[in-house]
This record gives structure tokens, C-alpha cells and sequence, in this order.
């Protein structure tokens, strides 16, 4: 029996569907009180937020995560209740099960192995918990670091949990993200009868050559670290429906996910460069969602290559690529922020699952940076 996998399905039973922490947090804090842990709840905005943290010296190392998940999606589609772990040849089944219940469950032994082996260790062990990181995550992580600044608590080392691996466990660590940029274009033109067209002026056919110039270039190289940054149009629309209608206006989202090559008020204005050179009358917004961060070679990265290598007998990889994550609102608060987790391959799918072999590995890894962090 083990008591990750018994936390993880405990907890992928309650169904915490963003921002719904579904009492999560409330269990593993009274889980951990008796080791001497002190909850804070930091509730904001109808979200659940938890600061846990034992000790006060320094260095602090931090487990981050988050307890919702998104929503399972069709019921028939699932070969068990979403919200009934169940295991099947080995594989735990639910949602949350990779993202990232099981890493929250590992967490939580991790610490309580560690407590019991070093109750007298070095520094401080804390964990920041958040049931809005799948949802519009503006109360959730975001709101506890900037409660942790302004007292100035500031972690040293963090852990995010989130499912990094892509074949094997720990194969892949992330220590760092590309930053991400949306921009919201309105493309200006005359509304008219598309068999009048010279009383009209057609937005889709002014935008069109300038929406292909900014599919054609190349913002950057990327650098040792980072992937090129990209830009890729999400959505677009013109027009009432009709086919007998030129429309007046056109709308296009679009994302950059930009490296540090390129910081975001030169990609804004690069864009405005050919939208002006193309002669269109245009409004442009934009909203940063995220700047990147990253995390050099260090005594964090160090101690969880070597965790990992102990571990599972296999080597590491840092990387950049991928989506955001609450790493990104950490990062402001933390000089050494890592993403290290259980395989992503089925996170946000139907059926989604985790190797039951990989759980207890996952916690002794946790262990493991611990161990090497911390030890007097």
C-alpha cells in the first residue's frame, strides 16, 4: 500500500473543478498540522488559496500547486466516473490524476518522510496551494505572492508540480516558460453590398496581406535556452453570416509566446509597423498574460537531477517549451523556480491517468531535492 496513492485518490475524488477547491485544501492542511505546520488561508475573488509553511529561518523551499482541475467533459466518454479514481492494469484513472493531483499527494509524504527522518532541519518547508490555475488565474497564485511581498517572504527554492515528464518519470524538468503576449485586432472597412464593392471597403481583403507578412516572420532565433518566439492567430471573424454582405469590421486574436529575445513592447510594435505600412485602419489591444522566466544551473536544478538520477537511474533534461504556469507569478518572488512532475502525455484528456509505479518515485524524488537542500 502507499500512502501517495492513497492521498491522490483521496483527493481526486472530490471534484474541484475550477475555481471549486472542493475541500482539498482543508485536508491536506489538517494532514500536515501535526507536524508542525502553519495554515493560511488567503481566499480572494470566490478562490481558494493556501499558504502552509513550518519553521521560519531561512533558506525557505516551496511546493507549489493547484487543486482544480478543468472540467471532465463528455461522462459517456470516460471508462470510469472522472471523479471515482480508479485503477486499471497498473494506471490511475480520474481527473486531476497528472495534473496535478498526484504531485500534490507526493507533496504532502515527501514532507512528512522528510520531517520525520530531519526534524531538526535547516531552513523552512512551505506549501502554496491555489483552485484557480486552470481558470482565469488573476485570484488564485498570483494573489498569495503578492501577500508573500508585501511582508517580504520570499522562497528561495520552489518546486511546481506541474506534469512535466514526457516518456519516463523525470525525464523532462522545466525551468522556464516563454512569456505570452494576446493582442485583440479590429480591422476597419465599409459594411456594403458585395455586388457594389467599389461602395464598400472590405476589411478581410486589406487585412489578408498583412496577416500573411506577420504568419512569414521570424521574430527571433530563441537562444540557448528558449525556442523561437511565434505568433499564431486563434481566432477570426467578419461579417453577419450572410453571403450577400460585405462586412464593415473584422476581428482577429492572436498569441505571442516570446522568448527573452524579444520583449514584448518590441513585438507590439513591430506589429503596428505592418499593420500601419499596409495602410489599414485599425484598433490593437493587448494583454500580457505572462513574461518569461527561467531558471539557470544552480543548486536547485543540481538537487533534482541528482534526486532524479537516484531515483529512476535516468537523466534529466531542462527545458523551456510548453504553456504557462503558476511559475510565471512565482518567478517574481523566487530567484530558482522548477517544474518537475509525473507524465503529461493524457493531462486535460478524457481518461486521464498516471502510472501507479510512478507515484511513490514522484514523492521520493521530492524527497530527494529536499534532502539536498536542506540537511544540516
Amino acid at each position: 500500500m502507499s500512502e501517495t496513492l492513497d492521498l491522490a485518490r483521496e483527493l481526486i475524488s472530490r471534484p474541484s473543478v475550477t475555481p471549486d477547491d472542493a475541500g482539498c485544501l482543508e485536508l491536506i492542511a489538517a494532514r500536515l498540522a501535526g507536524l508542525g505546520f502553519i495554515p493560511e488561508r488567503m481566499d480572494r475573488g470566490g478562490v481558494s488559496n493556501l499558504w502552509l509553511r513550518r519553521g521560519s529561518a531561512a533558506p525557505l523551499f516551496c511546493f507549489a500547486g493547484h487543486t482544480d482541475v478543468v472540467p471532465p467533459g463528455p461522462r459517456d466518454q470516460w471508462q470510469s466516473d472522472p471523479f471515482g479514481p480508479e485503477i486499471r492494469d497498473g494506471i490511475l484513472y480520474g481527473r486531476g490524476a497528472a495534473d496535478m493531483k498526484s504531485s500534490i499527494a507526493a507533496f504532502v509524504t515527501a514532507a512528512e518522510r522528510f520531517i520525520s527522518a530531519h526534524p531538526d532541519h535547516a531552513g523552512s518547508i512551505a506549501l502554496l496551494l491555489t483552485s484557480d490555475e486552470e481558470g482565469d488565474a488573476v485570484h488564485g497564485t498570483v494573489k498569495v505572492v503578492e501577500a508573500l511581498a508585501e511582508r517580504n517572504e520570499r522562497p528561495d527554492f520552489c518546486i511546481v508540480g506541474e506534469p512535466t515528464s514526457v516518456t519516463r518519470l523525470g525525464d523532462t524538468v522545466k525551468n522556464g516558460r516563454r512569456g505570452s503576449l494576446n493582442g485583440r485586432l479590429v480591422v476597419k472597412g465599409i459594411q456594403g453590398h458585395v455586388a457594389y464593392p467599389h461602395l464598400a471597403d472590405n476589411p478581410v481583403h486589406r487585412a489578408a496581406p498583412a496577416l500573411a507578412e506577420l504568419a512569414a516572420v521570424i521574430w527571433d532565433q530563441g537562444d540557448e535556452f528558449f525556442p523561437p518566439t511565434t505568433w499564431q492567430i486563434s481566432n477570426i471573424h467578419a461579417g453577419s453570416g450572410t453571403t450577400n454582405v460585405i462586412p464593415g469590421t473584422l476581428e482577429i486574436l492572436f498569441n505571442f509566446r516570446f522568448a527573452p529575445a524579444s520583449g514584448e513592447e518590441s513585438l507590439k510594435a513591430r506589429v503596428a509597423e505592418v499593420l500601419e505600412r499596409h495602410g489599414l485602419r485599425f484598433d490593437l489591444h493587448w494583454t500580457l498574460s505572462a513574461r518569461p522566466f527561467f531558471t539557470g544551473r544552480g543548486s536547485l536544478t543540481e538537487a533534482a537531477s541528482q534526486a532524479i538520477r537516484e531515483t529512476t537511474g535516468g537523466a534529466t533534461e531542462l527545458s523551456t517549451t510548453g504553456g504557462t504556469s503558476d511559475g510565471r507569478f512565482i518567478a517574481a518572488l523566487c530567484p530558482q523556480v522548477l517544474e518537475l512532475g509525473p507524465v503529461n502525455a493524457t493531462i486535460h484528456k478524457v481518461n486521464e491517468c498516471v502510472a501507479v509505479a510512478d507515484l511513490d518515485p514522484l514523492s521520493r524524488i521530492y524527497e530527494g531535492i529536499l534532502s539536498r537542500l536542506l540537511c544540516r
